[in-house]
C-alpha cells in the first residue's frame, strides 16, 4: 500500500478512528490494532511474504527472552549468531543471490573454466533490508545487555511491523520505540496536528518535487546516448531532488503519521542539501541508517580509534557496506567507494566534525564561504548519485562522458521537455521554504507559531492546491526505496 494512494487514504482514517475511538481504552487492544493493521498494510503489496516478517520477528523474540535467561558467554554469542544468521540469511537471499551467482559465474568463466548455474526469479521482499536491521539491532542491544528484552508478543510484534516505518524507515531502535508500546497513549491535539503538517510537506516533497522530478529524470537515465552533457547534467540533478523528496518524503509521512498514533520516530533527514562537507552529508542524509553503521559496525571495528590506516580502512568499510546494502549491483557499491573517498580526506585532516551546526546560523543567509562550501559539497553529491541511478557501471561511465563533452556548455534541450522550466521553478521555491524552516524537524513546522488561524489555513491551502495543481498524481510511483 502506497502513502500517496486511494488505498491509503481510505486505510489510515480508518485505522485512526478504531484506534482512538474503539479501542483507546486498552494498550493490548491498541497494540493488537496496530499489528493487523501493519499486517494488513504489507500484506496489501503480497500477502505471501507475511510469513517471512512473522518468521523473523518471532525468531528474534525467542532469542531476545533466552539471551536474557543465560548467563553463559559461549551460550549468549550463540544466540546472537542465530539471529545473524536468520536475518542476514534471509537478507543475503532474497536480495543478493543472484548477484553473488552472477559474479561467481563470470569470475570462473574469466578464468577459462565455464559453469553452467542458473539464477533464479527471486522477488525482493519491500521492506526486508529495513525491518531485518531493525530486529537485528534489539538482538544486538540485549546481548550487550543495553537493553531488556519483552516478553509481550504482541508489543514486539507491532515493534517489528509497525506500519509507518515499516518498509521504509526511519530504521528505528527499540531502545526508542519499544517502549512506547508499553505507555498508554493519550490523544494529543497538538500533536496530531503537527503529524498533519509533517504528513502535507511529505507529499509535496512526493508529488510535487519527486515524482514530477521522476518523469524526466527517467526520460534522460533511460535515453542517455540521445542527449548533449547540459542535458544530461540537467537529468542528473533532476534525479538528485526526486531521490530526496522520495525518500525524506517518505519519513516525513511516516513520522506525521506515527504522531497521530501517539509516537514518535527519530528524524531522517536534516536538510543535507545544505551540508557544507560531506562527512556533514552523511550526518544528515538517512540519518537512522548512518547511525545504525556506526553503533553496529563502524564502532565494533574501532571507530575512530587505532592509527589513520585503520580509520580509513573503518570508514571504506562502512561505506562500502553502505552502498552494498542498497542493493546487488556494482554501481552501488561504486557509489559508496566514491562517498568513501570524499570523505577520507576530511578525516586525515581532522576536519569532519568541523560543519556540526546548523548552516547560517542566527543569520537569513549563507555567507560566500557556505556557499561555496554548499555549492562543491552538492556537486560532489549529483557526480556519486549518477552511479545510484545508472542501470550498471558501463551505463553510469557512458553517461558522465556524455556530460563531459562538448555539448555540456550547450543550452539544454527543453523544448524535449515539456513543463521542466516550471518544475525547476518549483524546486527552487521548494528549497526556498527548505532553508527558511532548516531549523526545524521539518520545513513547515513553524507555521504553528502563526498567531493567526486564517493565515495559517490560507498558507495550508495554498499547499494542498500546489499538490493538485502541480503534483504528478496521473499514476501513483512508487518510493525509490522500496526497491532496497
Amino acid at each position: 500500500m502506497l502513502f500517496n494512494s486511494l488505498d491509503f487514504a481510505v486505510f489510515l482514517p480508518t485505522v485512526f478512528i478504531l484506534y482512538w475511538f474503539v479501542f483507546k481504552n486498552s494498550l493490548r487492544s491498541q497494540n493488537f490494532l496496530i499489528v493487523a493493521a501493519s499486517y494488513l498494510f504489507y500484506g496489501w503489496w503480497d500477502w505471501r511474504f507475511l510469513a517471512l516478517i512473522a518468521f523473523s520477528t518471532l525468531v528474534d523474540y525467542i532469542v531476545g527472552i533466552q539471551l536474557d535467561k543465560v548467563e553463559n558467554p559461549f551460550r549468549r554469542k550463540g544466540l546472537l549468531v542465530l539471529s545473524l544468521l536468520v536475518n542476514i540469511g534471509l537478507l543475503a537471499f532474497f536480495k543478493y543471490y543472484n548477484f553473488f551467482l552472477d559474479n561467481f559465474i563470470t569470475a570462473f568463466t574469466f578464468m577459462g573454466m565455464p559453469i553452467k548455474a542458473h539464477t533464479l526469479n527471486i522477488i525482493l521482499p519491500v521492506g526486508i533490508s529495513f525491518y531485518t536491521f531493525q530486529t537485528m539491532s534489539y538482538s544486538i542491544d540485549i546481548y550487550r545487555k543495553k537493553l531488556q528484552a519483552t516478553k509481550d508478543l504482541v508489543a514486539f510484534t507491532a515493534f517489528v511491523s509497525f506500519f509507518p516505518q515499516l518498509v521504509a524507515g526511519p530504521i528505528e531502535r527499540a531502545s526508542n520505540l519499544l517502549p512506547q508500546f508499553f505507555e498508554r497513549r493519550k490523544f494529543d491535539y497538538l500533536q496530531a496536528t503537527d503529524g498533519l503538517r509533517q504528513i502535507l510537506w511529505g507529499l509535496v516533497k512526493k508529488v510535487v518535487i519527486a515524482d514530477n522530478c521522476a518523469e524526466f529524470a527517467n526520460t534522460i537515465f533511460n535515453n542517455s546516448s540521445d542527449y548533449g552533457g547540459s542535458t544530461l547534467l540537467l537529468g542528473a540533478l533532476f534525479f538528485t531532488f526526486q531521490i530526496y523528496g522520495d525518500f525524506s518524503g517518505y519519513s516525513d509521512i511516516a513520522i506525521g503519521t506515527s504522531r497521530l498514533f501517539g509516537f514518535n520516530l527519530m528524524q531522517n533527514f536534516a536538510y543535507p542539501y545544505f551540508s557544507r562537507d560531506m562527512a556533514e552529508f552523511w550526518r544528515r542524509w538517512h540519518i537512522s541508517l548512518s547511525t545504525w553503521f556506526r553503533d553496529y559496525v563502524y564502532i565494533p571495528l574501532g571507530g575512530s580509534q587505532g592509527s589513520k590506516g585503520q580509520q580509513i580502512r573503518n570508514i571504506f568499510i562502512i561505506f562500502l557496506i553502505s552502498g552494498f546494502w542498497h542493493g546487488a549491483n556494482w554501481t552501488f557499491i561504486v557509489w559508496g567507494a566514491l562517498n568513501a573517498i570524499y570523505f577520507i580526506p576530511l578525516l586525515v585532516f581532522g576536519k569532519n566534525r568541523k560543519n556540526l551546526g546548523t548552516v547560517a546560523l542566527d543569520k537569513r543567509f549563507p555567507s560566500v564561504r557556505e556557499m561555496f562550501a554548499m555549492l562543491a559539497t552538492f556537486s560532489l553529491t549529483v557526480f556519486a548519485w549518477i552511479f545510484f541511478r545508472a542501470e550498471n557501471m558501463n551505463h553510469a561511465l557512458s553517461y558522465i562522458s556524455g556530460i563531459f563533452s562538448s555539448k555540456l556548455f550547450e543550452f539544454p534541450a527543453f523544448s524535449l521537455f515539456p513543463g521542466a522550466i516550471t518544475l525547476l521553478v518549483l524546486i527552487g521555491g521548494f528549497l526556498c521554504v527548505e532553508w527558511k524552516g532548516r531549523f526545524s524537524q521539518y520545513a513547515i513546522a513553524g507555521l504553528r507559531r502563526i498567531p493567526s488561524k486564517a493565515r495559517r489555513w490560507a498558507i495550508y491551502l495554498l499547499i494542498i492546491f500546489i499538490i493538485d495543481v502541480f503534483g504528478n498524481t496521473s499514476e501513483q510511483i512508487e518510493f525509490i526505496y522500496f526497491q532496497f
